[in-house]
């Protein structure tokens, strides 16, 4: 599986031509809320080129599902899969289009292509919001999205997950790095990858002391 930063907390997924897009943030909308929260990264303009299969978004956040960025994506004419939890899919939803709008609450399993995609609980402000395993039937993956260190989580989580990506930004209801330490350990992943960092701060993910780290450089391959 090859594995793409797109910033934030975006990434690509792709495998033998099937492509899984997991909560891009590819505008600057944040910012129009929140001026603080402007982009440090531009926005890769030739990423709106790809056409992807699935969609998951983890929650409603602006910096994950993106109205702005979806819509690029996800049209009347297009025919993607959209997996979000209750919270994303009544905004995203396009009445009489071709995609295929499922909801993605925690305890839900989807199967496309061959890939197993689990929902599992998070902690955050969005009282819908997951996280992701995604299996493709030779390594597992584990997408936390936004959330906080919570002991209910850990029975949902399989063994021997290959990937694990958190956010160590301690902020928003998110994991702080030592907290996000202390989950990693626990989930027992072969590599970490630390994400919401960089994007509206300066917060350097090199800080993050967790063994098996692995720090992505937005828009490059994460090379495990």
């Amino acid at each position: 599986m090859k594995i793409t930063y797109l910033g934030q907390a975006g990434l690509l997924f792709e495998k033998n031509g099937f492509r899984v897009m997991v909560d891009p943030y590819l505008s600057d909308e944040v910012a129009k809320t929140q001026p603080q929260n402007h982009r440090r990264q531009p926005v890769d303009e030739s990423l709106f080129d790809t056409v992807p299969d699935v969609m998951l978004f983890t929650h409603d956040h602006g910096d994950h599902y993106d109205p702005a960025t979806a819509s690029r994506f996800i049209t009347k004419d297009s025919s993607v899969t959209v997996l979000g939890p209750t919270s994303v899919i009544n905004h995203a939803r396009i009445p009489g289009s071709r995609n295929n709008f499922v909801q993605f609450n925690a305890g839900t399993r989807w199967t496309e292509n061959g890939i197993v995609f689990t929902a599992v609980p998070a902690e955050h402000s969005d009282l819908f919001a997951v996280g992701a395993i995604i299996d493709d039937g030779e390594r597992k993956y584990y997408v936390t999205g936004d959330t906080l260190y919570n002991e209910r989580i850990f029975p949902n989580i399989p063994q021997g997950i290959f990937a694990l990506f958190l956010p160590v930004n301690g902020a928003g209801n998110n994991m702080n790095m030592r907290d996000a330490a202390d989950f990693a350990r626990r989930v027992g992943a072969k590599h970490v990858v630390p994400v919401h960092v960089g994007m509206f701060d300066s917060i350097d993910p090199a800080l993050f002391e967790c063994e098996n780290r692995v720090i992505p450089e937005i828009y490059r391959e994460i090379v495990f």
